[in-house]
């Protein structure tokens, strides 16, 4: 291995380089993100504020199919959002600028992790963590497209649209916005993660299948309250476009992860009897 021919200080010298190229990129690229925000937040920051963000219009078709699901065809639907601290836009703009930054580094970021780490594997190790590499980062953009396409509009929608009192004016805060905005986003993203870090688990020993048949009824019922935590709306529709993603990452979690001992021997009975 190269990790034998390399000492501490190499190591920490390398370190310093994958942490230089790590944060230059993330530089470079919220440079590029500040230069072109202005336009990128007009059309897919507040694309969800008007009824005419491709969910809707896709809603839209589907809801005028039948009178079950909620109407999505209001074409009066818009939030406004306002501001009220004097410096909320300019550092609004900086740190939409750094996640976006964020976002587009995200595949060299974990190229850089594995050109770190691959000099201390072995050969049969390096095509196993390539795969968790590449895998893990299609399913974060994966995720954090599901976040913006499904799980913030439909929220978005619910809670601008409740209404408490006809006396109470809507009105939505940049700030209050752009938490949401991130938070759904991003937590979609790490949410997508589930089968990966299932993976890890069951690498280590820690995890097999048998868990995930045995918590499988306890699984439901907490994915249908995480879903109604994340879309607070009372029709299944709503509900259903996060809550099932959320069940398919579960049982996609539990295709990865090794059969138990006993599970190996029952198939292994089965096979033999056949």
């Amino acid at each position: 291995m190269h990790q034998d021919e390399m000492s501490f200080w190499d190591h920490l010298e390398e370190l310093r380089w994958t942490l230089f190229r790590s944060i230059l990129a993330l530089f470079i690229f919220a440079i590029a993100g500040f230069a072109f925000m202005p336009y990128l937040f007009d059309k897919v920051v507040l694309a969800p504020t008007t009824s005419d963000f491709i969910t809707f219009k896709m809603m839209c078709k589907v809801s005028s199919m039948t009178d079950i699901l909620p109407d999505f065809c209001s074409d009066g639907y818009h939030v406004n959002i306002m501001n009220i601290k004097l410096a909320s836009q300019f550092f609004t703009h900086m740190t939409s600028s750094f996640w976006l930054a964020l976002l587009l580094t995200f595949p060299y970021l974990m190229y850089e992790i594995w050109r770190f780490v691959s000099p201390a594997l072995y050969e049969n190790e390096k095509k196993n963590i390539r795969w968790v590499f590449s895998f893990g980062t299609l399913m974060f953009f994966l995720g954090c497209a599901v976040g913006y396409f499904m799980v913030f509009p439909v929220t978005l929608r619910f809670l601008a649209t409740y209404q408490l009192s006809a006396a109470i004016e809507e009105q939505v805060s940049l700030e209050s916005y752009m938490d949401n905005f991130y938070m759904l986003i991003f937590i979609m993203g790490i949410v997508f993660e589930m089968p990966l870090l299932s993976w890890l688990l069951s690498k280590i020993g820690l995890i097999n299948r048998s868990y995930f048949h045995k918590y499988r009824r306890h699984a439901i019922v907490f994915l249908l309250v995480g879903a109604a935590f994340i879309t607070p709306s009372s029709d299944p529709f709503t509900l259903g476009i996060v809550f099932f993603p959320l069940y398919g990452l579960y049982e996609l979690s539990a295709f990865f992860v090794k059969k138990a001992p006993k599970e190996d021997e029952d198939d292994e009975l089965e096979v033999a009897n056949d």
